[in-house]
C-alpha cells in the first residue's frame, strides 16, 4: 500500500524547481499557473535567493506548484495521501477534492494572509530534538508557547512570540538535545494567525468541492476524511491548530502502508517515517532523477 505526502514550509531550497522545468509540458503548467495567482512560480523556483523564498507569500504556492509538478510526473495512484501543513493543499488536490488551479489560488490566499498576521508580531518557530511530549509540551505552555508540530520520532516544533522562543532556548524541556530555529517567517499553527483563518474562510465560497478519490489523511487528528467539505473545513481550520503529524504516521501504520513516496522538495516527512515507520520503504522525490527508482517501488507497492 503507498502513500503520497507532501512536505511543508521550509522544505524550499533556492533552485530546487529547475531541473522538474525540463520535464515535457512542466513550464507551461508553471506559467498558467503563475498567471493565475498574480506570482512568477518559475522565477521564485529558479532564481530566487534563501531570503525571497522564505517569504510565506512566496515558499506557501511554490512548494504546493511542486508537489503537483512532481506528483503529475510520478502519475502514480496512491491508496493514501497526506501532507503536512500547506502541503495538506496538495494532498487535497492529488485526492480529487479541488483542481490544481483552484489548490494554488487557495494557497496564495493562504500565503498571504498568514504572512500578513505574521507580520502584526515578530514571531518564529524553533524545532526540539528528543525530549518526551509528556514533558516538553506542558514545559512550552508555562513558557507561553505552542506546540504548533508534534511530527513523532522525538520531535516537536513550538511556536510563539521572539521573546518566547529566546526564553525557550535559554530553559530548554528536561530531555531536549537541541533547539534549532527554523526558517519560516512566522508562529504558523497558533493564535496567532487567527486573521489567517478568517481571510480563508471567506474564500472557500467560491471553491468546487468534491469527496476524496483514496483516503485523505487529516494531519489535525491523523483521522481519514471522507467528505470534500470537511477536508476544506479543516485546512481553513489548520492554520492556527497544531499539526499531528505523529498522528498520521500513525494512521499509515494501521492501514497498512508499506511504501512511503514524499513529493518535491522531499527530505523531511521522509527522515520522520524512517524512525517511526520500521520496515515502511520510504523515497523523497528531490529531482526528476528520483523518478525512475520511485516508479520502481510503487509497482511494488501501489494498488493495495
Amino acid at each position: 500500500m503507498l502513500v503520497l505526502v507532501a512536505p511543508g514550509q521550509g522544505a524550499q531550497t533556492p533552485g530546487f524547481l529547475t531541473p522538474w522545468l525540463d520535464l515535457p509540458g512542466a513550464a507551461d503548467r508553471i506559467a498558467a499557473w503563475s498567471d493565475a495567482i498574480g506570482l512568477d512560480l518559475a522565477h521564485y523556483g529558479t532564481r530566487a535567493d534563501a531570503d525571497e523564498i522564505r517569504d510565506t507569500a512566496v515558499a506557501q504556492p511554490l512548494l504546493v506548484a511542486a508537489g503537483l509538478l512532481s506528483a503529475a510526473a510520478l502519475d502514480a495512484s496512491p491508496s493514501v495521501v497526506a501532507g503536512h501543513s500547506v502541503g495538506e493543499i496538495t494532498a487535497a488536490a492529488l485526492a480529487g477534492v479541488i483542481d490544481d488551479e483552484a489548490a494554488l489560488r487557495f494557497v496564495r490566499t493562504r500565503g498571504l494572509g498568514m504572512a500578513e498576521a505574521a507580520a502584526v508580531t515578530e514571531t518564529g518557530m524553533a524545532a526540539l530534538l528528543g525530549g518526551d511530549p509528556d514533558v516538553t509540551i506542558p514545559h512550552l505552555e508555562k513558557l507561553g508557547l505552542t506546540a504548533a508540530n508534534v511530527n513523532g520520532s522525538g520531535q516537536i516544533v513550538a511556536a510563539g512570540t521572539a521573546a518566547q522562543i529566546a526564553a525557550l532556548e535559554a530553559d530548554m524541556p528536561e530531555g531536549v538535545r537541541r533547539v534549532v530555529a527554523l526558517k519560516v517567517a512566522g508562529a504558523f499553527h497558533t493564535h496567532h494567525m487567527a486573521p489567517a483563518v478568517e481571510k480563508l474562510r471567506a474564500a472557500v465560497g467560491d471553491l468546487t468541492v468534491s469527496d476524496p478519490t483514496v483516503r485523505y489523511v487529516s494531519n489535525a487528528d491523523g483521522h481519514t476524511v471522507a467528505t470534500g467539505t470537511e477536508v476544506i473545513a479543516r485546512l481553513v481550520g489548520q492554520v492556527a491548530n497544531t499539526v499531528r503529524w505523529d498522528l498520521c504516521m500513525e494512521t499509515f501504520q494501521s492501514l497498512g502502508v508499506t511504501a512511503l513516496v514524499e513529493l518535491s522538495p522531499g527530505g523531511t516527512l521522509t527522515g520522520l517515517a524512517k524512525r517511526a515507520l520500521p520496515g515502511v520503504k520510504t523515497l523523497a522525490l528531490k529531482t526528476p532523477d528520483d523518478l525512475d527508482t520511485a516508479r520502481a517501488l510503487i509497482s511494488e507497492h501501489a494498488g493495495a
